[in-house]
């Protein structure tokens, strides 16, 4: 068969590459359901386009033989499925990445996973393409999976679909089968937005109507798959966009130097054009476009730039340098739509870090407005975001970030969130659009601050936060511990569980999600009292390391004292002091920590009272130590 070796002993290098350079470029993904055909489909594609080389066709049929699932024949999917686990399960795992061309056009292709416990890697595959071909097996017709998919395709902004209905073979051809399917999906998907949606009669095994016609389906009058991915219209909208300019990396190699690298996200920008810093509004001029082959007069969308301002500003990664006429909106606070990946839901009140191209602030879910049902597009009311769920979400970050709609700018209107205590990626967001209240809310200076109302007291500002499971004697050491502080003339107050829940926190129960909000509003509490110049000993189970770090995160560097109650949930059990060991062993008592809610134990706490065999003033004096050393230093 012929290669692209062959080709190339005919053509010039020379005129091959400047052949290639002037095609118009298309990205596109394969996603669908499990077993759908999606690896098969670009091995085909690659095969039938003569894009394989000689050994890798040898290896092709190598691996065919030991992992092939097509008995005697070349198994396609071996192309694309690289990992071992892959070929040995005959899925896909990973988002595996193929270049082709043809005469016509480039193309850059996308093998995504179809099972639900890979959708990050679907998104992630989705999120930079053009277009999309959802593979459905002929056989079982529209799944669950397949309008995941095809919704998250168009959340994702792609706007033209290929409904590959494959392995048709496997059903006679029957061209009733086919409309069956095209009109269902027609229907589903008419709320989706989509510019063009092509149905197409397929099988990948067999190379139908892939990159040829088929004879077997004669009824069908519409183009091969590859006909229309070399005609389909390629948008370049982001070149008619406003200019972007996420700054990656502050190159001052000498003195002499200071430029701003990163990579156009939309527009361009030419040598003498006026930019505004996004989060300053400082204005200045591009003195010069740089790059490893030299300067250049103008940069475009895509490009990969240094660029030299006039003047010396600040400005640091995770800044934007954007058009003066067009800006980005700078704000703390925004809405945004949720893909989550993580099997730990996500809850409103929680703390995560949220990354955009090239910014890292801390933000805190302050709304689950609804969760989206994919088959139904229904609003549904929620209390907390589970693995795969799409939901609209309202974020409030620890300060202001530069971004679009991803309407309007996938590359800056797009972020992930990481979970703080594991660093997993744990969510993808697109962002809607920012929150008036974000401009309309300011932090009123006070000429009284917290120095003075500590300074009047003799004392420095401090959170005690006491942790452990129910029974461990979390109240009983505060309580000696205040009247030890309290006989000393200090001025304290204490914040306790069950005395909180008579009144701030009375409507809220004991689900995970109740238990984050009842700790982020002890937390800012607490932090409205060190305000105060008071010592706040704060005595809860909050059983969730992430909102322990939250409390800690509120207060000064060095206010915070952690205290670990360890208790063996054993003796606590004994001690039952409200009986609520023996009501949850029953299962009378739901989401009880230590029995049927877990309870994650601090790592490093400042202090780690081991009660058993202790008296509690003995404890008290410990924690007390440190405090005073705390108050000295």
């Amino acid at each position: 068969m012929a290669t692209v070796a062959s080709d190339l002993s005919v053509k010039g290098i020379a005129d091959y590459l400047r052949e290639q350079e002037n095609k118009s470029l298309l990205r596109f993904l394969t996603c669908g359901s499990v077993d759908d055909g999606k690896s098969t489909l670009i091995g085909r594609l690659l095969y039938d386009t003569k894009l394989i080389f000689e050994d890798q066709l040898a290896a092709l049929e190598r691996d065919s033989r030991k992992h092939g699932t097509a008995g005697d024949e070349i198994d396609f999917a071996l192309l694309v499925d690289g990992l071992e686990a892959e070929r040995e399960q005959g899925i896909t795992i990973d988002v595996a990445y193929r270049f082709f061309a043809t005469d016509r056009r480039k193309f850059i292709v996308a093998d995504t996973p179809g099972h639900e416990e890979y959708t990050r890697n679907m998104a992630t595959g989705a999120s930079t393409a053009d277009l999309a071909v959802v593979l459905i097996d002929a056989r079982q017709g529209i799944l669950r999976q397949t309008r995941r998919h095809a919704y998250i395709a168009s959340l994702l902004g792609i706007r033209h679909i290929v409904l590959a209905v494959n392995k048709i073979d496997l059903v006679g051809y029957d061209r009733a089968v086919f409309d069956k399917i095209v009109a269902e999906f027609r229907a589903f998907a008419g709320a989706l937005g989509f510019a063009t949606i092509q149905p197409i009669p397929l099988s990948a095994r067999h190379g139908d109507n892939v990159t040829r016609r088929s004879e077997n389906t004669p009824w069908y009058q519409g183009p091969h798959l590859l006909e229309h991915l070399e005609t389909v219209p390629v948008e370049e909208a982001n070149r008619e966009k406003p200019f972007r300019f996420p700054v990656q990396y502050v190159s001052r190699p000498d003195l002499d130097f200071r430029g701003f690298a990163g990579q156009v996200a939309s527009g361009a920008v030419a040598v003498g054009d006026t930019v505004i810093v996004a989060k300053s509004g400082q204005s200045t001029r591009i003195k010069e476009i740089v790059t490893r082959d030299g300067s250049l007069d103008r940069a475009v969308e895509g490009q990969a730039v240094t660029l030299v301002l006039e003047d010396q500003l600040e400005v640091s990664r995770g800044n934007i340098l954007v058009a003066p006429d067009d800006r980005p909106t700078v704000a703390d606070q925004f809405q945004a739509h949720v893909i989550w990946f993580d099997a730990n839901p996500m809850i409103p009140g929680r703390s995560y870090i949220l990354r955009t191209e090239t910014d890292s602030v801390e933000t805190t879910v302050t709304a689950l407005k609804y969760e989206v049902d994919v088959n139904t597009f229904a609003h549904l009311a929620a209390k907390a975001l589970h693995m795969n769920g799409v939901a609209v979400c309202n974020f409030s970050a620890r300060a202001p970030i530069a971004f679009d709609s991803y309407a309007a700018n996938r590359v800056t209107g797009n972020f992930v969130l990481i979970d703080r205590m594991s660093n997993r990626t744990v969510g993808a967001g697109m962002i809607d659009f920012g929150l008036r209240r974000a401009d309309n809310v300011h932090w009123q200076a006070m000429e009284v601050d917290r120095t003075a109302r500590a300074v009047l007291k003799h004392q420095k500002a401090a959170v005690v936060w006491f942790t452990g499971l129910s029974g461990s004697g979390k109240s009983t050491v505060a309580n000696h511990l205040e009247k030890l502080l309290h006989a000393e003339g200090r001025h304290t107050y204490m914040l306790d569980g069950d005395n909180v829940r008579h009144g701030l926190n009375k409507d809220l129960g004991f689900t995970a999600e109740d238990r984050v909000e009842n700790i982020r509003r002890v937390a800012e509490v607490a932090k409205l009292m060190t305000d105060a110049g008071l010592i706040v000993l704060v005595s809860f189970i909050s059983p969730f390391r992430s909102e322990r770090q939250l409390a800690r995160d509120l207060m000064v560097e060095g206010e915070f004292i952690e205290v670990f109650v360890d208790t063996p949930i054993e003796e606590c059990a004994r001690r039952d002091p409200k009986g609520l060991y023996k009501k949850a062993m029953r299962g009378e008592l739901a989401n009880f920590t230590g029995i049927s809610s877990p309870y994650e134990a601090p790592e490093n706490p400042e202090v780690h009272l081991e009660t058993v065999g202790t008296e509690p003033d003995e404890l008290a004096m410990r924690i007390h130590a440190v405090l005073e050393s705390r108050m000295e230093g």
